[in-house]
């Protein structure tokens, strides 16, 4: 059985159909890619797995267990992370602020205990503070940890975003186009990076509009269009599918096409 698994998912906000009736799966140890043209679904399927957005129908499974009716705070606790399209930081904070709160997601010290400060809160604090400094240096970006996130470029902010969403001790990562204003070096040591999660045991779900970036770095890859899967394979079989053109040319995806 895989960690996470997706069963005809659907999302209709009126007349409109988001998704319709897509299914997939991520095990433990894999990195599992998504690709399409723009509309195709892409980051509503990470919203509704996510918690951000309601299904209209389907079920999503994590380790069996059907969290559909979970807020998006449950599923977190119970181990699915998320980084968005859009960078979702405190820009007035620091860099350490802002992955601290990764730590504090999860924690359950309480309000009354964080105000007065009492011991429990005060050795939770010591302990995500080491937490997020072994992040930061996993991540490469201890250096940045007293910058302003409002100062920064975008590849740096997504790789804060990242580092927070790791702090919460996921079991899923839901990676939404985290590469995007990457260049050089941070993206070679994000892709570099996508082994070592998978050798933690998580499952990673990732969007990336670079396809050779997908095909070079992910296990098995998922085409969607029009809210459907079109093809499903593995890089090697992917690459061949005819569908890859209509990607690059951003052109609309009709019928499933079988790959192998």
């Amino acid at each position: 059985m895989a960690h996470l698994e997706v069963h005809d998912l659907a999302v209709r906000y009126g007349s409109t159909v988001a998704l319709d009736g897509a299914s997939l799966s991520v095990s433990r140890g894999e990195v599992v890619g998504l690709l399409g043209p723009n509309g195709a679904g892409k980051t509503t399927l990470l919203d509704v797995v996510g918690g951000t957005a309601p299904a209209s129908g389907g079920s999503i499974l994590l380790d069996g267990e059907n969290i559909a009716g979970l807020s998006a705070d449950q599923r977190a606790r119970r181990g699915i992370a998320r980084t968005f399209q859009s960078v979702d930081l405190i820009p007035s904070l620091s860099v350490e602020d802002n992955v601290l709160l990764g730590c504090q997601a999860r924690q359950r010290t309480g309000l009354f205990s964080d105000g007065l400060r009492l011991p429990r809160s005060r050795t939770a604090e010591v302990l995500a503070r080491r937490e997020v400094d072994h992040v930061l240096n996993w991540l490469e970006i201890a250096h940045l940890r007293d910058a302003v996130i409002g100062s920064l470029p975008l590849g740096t902010r997504r790789m804060v975003e990242l580092a927070r969403a790791l702090c919460t001790q996921p079991t899923v990562l839901l990676l939404d186009e985290v590469g995007s204003g990457m260049e050089g070096d941070m993206l070679r040591r994000f892709s570099a990076m996508l082994p070592q999660f998978t050798e933690h045991g998580l499952a990673v779900l990732l969007i990336e509009h670079d396809v050779d970036f997908v095909l070079a770095n992910c296990d098995f890859i998922y085409i969607l269009g029009g809210g459907r899967v079109m093809a499903r394979g593995t890089a090697a079989a992917i690459s061949r599918s005819p569908l890859l053109h209509d990607i690059y040319l951003g052109r609309e995806l009709s019928e499933p096409v079988a790959v192998g």
